[in-house]
């Protein structure tokens, strides 16, 4: 920026964006938010604004763009997505009474993770401003979301940091300058904002959060030394977000701590693989989510994502969840009513917040109002549930805020509007003051009404009128055929066409009145909406409380609902190593099929059975038993109940997935490689508690690596882990596990030949699979059929080439495992070989074994073997 401009006005502005530089800065000038240079440029390209230029007395023109006031709201949303900061200057003394440049000052700074307006925000999930601090292998973490207030910190090991930010999603996240870029986890979409590394010093910190929230020390908050990691990240948040909100932070809660060994960490692989909350497509349909989701209010909404992404690890209260499910889904009146009161409420979370933040309108404070008046109801309903796990506790803190529904029900029309000045906001008689301008007020209005009928009849003129306008206020209008009967008392204004303008003194007197009155009357109305916010802010914690009980409540109704509807079961928890999975289904695959249509199946993994290697063909349905395993454990832990006839569950600590294939170009890494981290990943992290499940691993190789790196992942998981597994495969060599480890067990998915076709029947069933069936899942993906026709000739060309190498060199003697030793001379079979029988098949073709003795059979050995050696051809 040039200074090119130095009027004084220009400079009352560099002075304000010189510290806001990372911001545009919306610089208010009457009825338009503007903005000069480099903003104005940016303003053009991203909101599609003109660029235009106002001449400021400099040397050159100043580039200048603008939005109406009116219509900020718009242009905040889009330059705040985009992952925009956006500084807010308001004009904070009335241009009337200045004396000069009117004062300005940067009253909010708007950033994708502090945010408030309900355009920018997503009513179903938090939109959390994170801050990360790493101490050597402890990472801690602290989250706000300001538009509900809430308050979170974790302490987790540094590998578990990647795991809780993709739980919390931020929009905006903070960290060290020093500690940024490539040590940081990636977070999809969110903003980084670098700070000094003192900001996260735990000791200031410590200090900061005290006096913020107003207690001695922070062991009151149940937080200890041992969290100072978590603390420094905390105070560095706390920081930042007092300077985008110089007005302060009414609405933030008391910080809650989560420490590890609670929660199940549910890395990025398993996110993705079984859908939780974001399908593979994008969006929520086809997820978990979208499966569970009955909730009827926005704080239901965002807790139920919250819980699906943060599986409870302790059988306690998983129970106490389960307990609460079960008493819903098993009385359909009580739950019906419940239901019936939670609809209707309107996100009292964030109307709570808006208005301690002073930013809510009287509409929005009618909402609140309204939506806690519906809260005895869902007292009521829950009550009749008695001690009902979950139930019990929240029944025993209830608190639904009667006192603040009633004084904003006295307080407030009963529909206000959007606006004060629109209409009125107050209702009569809760100010005496403000009924006396309204009635003068409305009175004057009367008053003007007389005033035209006296003067008609002291004029004599009848179609004498009082009109009005911006220019002149009141008048009195006279058509120029009556000008000899005005009285001399009339003061001429105006002059049209075919009449005359004046006023009088009386009249003069009552518009004086009743415009002063209206304009009394909005500074008043004003002051009470402010006085009402202010009652709410002072009660924000109880607000709060009532929100989260309110979300429990949905929450735990929403799952009863969809288990009776969809005819789950509650799962049994326990501390045991056992899964026993009786009749499982995918919830949401069973979803989008016709109602009994998808085949159920078993799957149980003890201590000594613990992996199952799951072969089959393609199409037949691995995937989906795999991904169906999964979701039933993570939907029992989280407190739902699940699709199955029963299922007795061992807590997991951990559930790993590596389902599927994909290249990751941008991080420059190939199918195989990605395959590879992930795996090696879970080999790592696995615990004897872990549950691992695998589709395919090594197929991004060559066979004989991938067999090899298969059956090396399947020891180490049996010998070195001993959890609970399924490896889904096409290696069929992998069955052999089954003879040399003494937990694993084979299972395929079955299929019926029938006429030359393959009939899938989805039923998992013990042993192994021999084919793979794949050129018959080409058929039914319509491959031409020449196409088709050729490809059986080449494996039938494939598999008579793999029965001569075995023959020729085979597996090394007394080594019955393919992977653990394959043949080092091992060729490359012949793709493109021309479809004639091969020379060494022949001769085997025609060999009748019975009639041979045990040293011809030897010598025939030999001779084959020498012919292999010299490239397969007879002499």
């Amino acid at each position: 920026m040039t200074r090119v401009a130095e009027t004084p006005l220009m400079q009352q502005y560099r002075e304000i964006k010189s510290r806001h530089t990372d911001a545009v800065l919306f610089f208010r000038m009457g009825d338009f938010y503007e903005m000069f240079y480099e903003d104005a440029e940016l303003a053009a390209r991203v909101l599609g604004l003109t660029l235009t230029s106002r001449n400021n007395g400099g040397a050159a023109e100043v580039p200048l763009a603008g939005v109406p006031v009116k219509a900020v709201s718009e242009y905040l949303r889009r330059f705040v997505q985009q992952g925009y900061r956006v500084a807010i200057c308001e004009q904070v003394e009335d241009p009337a009474l200045a004396k000069g440049i009117v004062r300005r000052e940067v009253i909010e700074t708007i950033t994708p993770g502090a945010a408030f307006a309900d355009d920018i925000l997503d009513g179903s999930r938090n939109n959390f401003l994170c801050a990360v601090h790493r101490l050597r292998d402890r990472a801690g973490v602290a989250a706000a979301d300001v538009s509900t207030g809430e308050f979170r910190l974790f302490v987790v090991e540094v590998g578990e940091l990647e795991p809780i930010l993709a739980r919390l999603a931020p929009r905006e996240l903070l960290v060290e300058r020093s500690a940024s870029g490539d040590a940081m986890p990636n977070v999809d979409g969110a903003l980084l904002t670098e700070r000094e590394g003192w900001e996260f010093d735990a000791a200031f910190a410590r200090d900061e959060l005290a006096r913020h929230f107003a207690v001695h020390s922070l062991d009151g908050l149940g937080i200890g030394a041992e969290d100072d990691v978590a603390v420094g990240a905390a105070g560095a948040l706390l920081r930042y977000l007092r300077e985008l909100q110089p007005a302060g932070l009414p609405q933030l809660a008391r910080p809650v701590i989560e420490r590890p060994g609670g929660v199940m960490p549910l890395d990025e692989m398993t996110r993705r693989n079984l859908e939780l909350v974001e399908s593979l497509r994008g969006g929520t349909a086809g997820t978990l989510l979208d499966v569970v989701d009955r909730t009827l209010t926005p704080m239901g909404a965002r807790l139920l994502r919250q819980w699906i992404l943060a599986p409870l690890t302790n059988r306690v209260p998983i129970d106490a969840r389960l307990d609460a499910v079960g008493a819903l889904a098993g009385d359909a009146l009580v739950r019906a009513r419940l239901r019936e009161a939670l609809d209707g409420v309107r996100d009292i979370e964030r109307l709570a917040s808006k208005a301690a933040a002073g930013r809510a309108t009287p509409r929005e404070l009618g909402a609140l109002g309204t939506s806690l008046a519906r809260l005895p109801a869902v007292e009521r309903a829950a009550g009749e549930l008695g001690g009902a796990g979950a139930i019990s506790r929240l029944v025993a803190e209830w608190d639904g805020c009667s006192d603040v529904a009633s004084e904003i029900a006295s307080t407030l029309v009963d529909r206000p509007p959007i606006a004060i000045g629109d209409e009125d906001a107050i209702r009569a008689g809760v100010d005496a003051p403000l009924d006396e301008m309204r009635a003068l007020r409305d009175g004057g209005k009367d008053a003007i009404v007389r005033i035209q009928e006296q003067e008609r009849g002291r004029t004599g003129i009848t179609s004498l009128k009082v009109g009005f306008n911006r220019v002149f206020g009141y008048y009195i209008e006279i058509t120029n055929a009556n000008k000899h009967l005005v009285p001399a008392d009339y003061q001429r204004r105006q002059t049209l066409t075919g009449a005359e303008r004046y006023v009088t003194p009386t009249l003069k007197e009552y518009e004086e009145r009743v415009l002063t009155a209206a304009e009394r009357i909005e500074t008043r109305e004003r002051e009470l909406l402010d006085q009402l916010r202010g009652a709410v802010a002072a009660r924000i914690g109880r607000i709060q409380c009532a929100a989260r009980a309110i979300a429990e409540l949905d929450v735990l109704a929403s799952l009863a609902e969809v288990a009776e509807r969809e005819g789950y079961t509650r799962p049994e928890i326990t501390n045991d190593f056992e899964l026993d999975i009786r009749a499982g289904r995918h919830p949401v695959v069973e979803r989008m099929m016709p109602r009994d249509k998808f085949i159920p199946n078993d799957v149980v993994l003890t201590t000594d059975g613990r992996l199952i290697i799951l072969t089959g063909p393609n199409m037949a349905g691995k995937s989906t038993i795999l991904r169906q395993v999964g979701l039933i454990v993570l939907m029992a832990q989280m407190g739902a109940f699940v699709p199955a006839a029963h299922a007795r569950i061992g807590t997991a600590d951990r559930v790993f997935t590596r389902v599927g294939a994909s290249d990751n170009l941008v991080r420059g890494q190939s199918t195989f490689m990605v395959e590879m981290a992930e795996t090696s990943a879970i080999l790592h992290l696995a615990t004897a508690r872990s549950l691992v499940l695998l589709d395919e691993i090594g197929r991004g190789t060559s066979t004989y690596d991938g067999v090899a790196i298969a059956w090396a992942v399947s020891e180490h998981l049996h010998d070195v882990t001993g959890c609970k597994a399924i490896f889904a495969t096409h290696y069929h060599e992998l069955v052999q596990l089954a003879d040399e480890l003494v937990a694993v067990r084979n299972y395929n998915v079955g299929v019926r030949e029938t006429d030359g076709h393959v009939l899938f029947l989805y039923r998992l069933q013990p042993g192994g699979a021999d084919r793979s069936y794949g050129i018959e899942v080409g058929r039914l993906a319509g491959l031409p059929e020449q196409v088709l026709s050729r490809a059986r000739e080449v494996l039938r060309l494939l598999e008579g080439e793999q029965l001569a190498a075995a023959l020729a060199g085979g597996r090394e003697r007394g080594r019955a495992s393919p992977a653990r030793s394959a043949p080092a001379d091992a060729q490359q079979l012949t793709f493109f070989a021309p479809a004639l029988p091969h020379p060494l098949v022949a001769r085997l073709a025609v060999l009748d074994a019975n009639e041979m003795t045990p040293l011809q059979a030897l010598q025939l050995l030999a001779e084959l073997a020498t012919e292999a050696r010299r490239g397969g051809r007879a002499t």
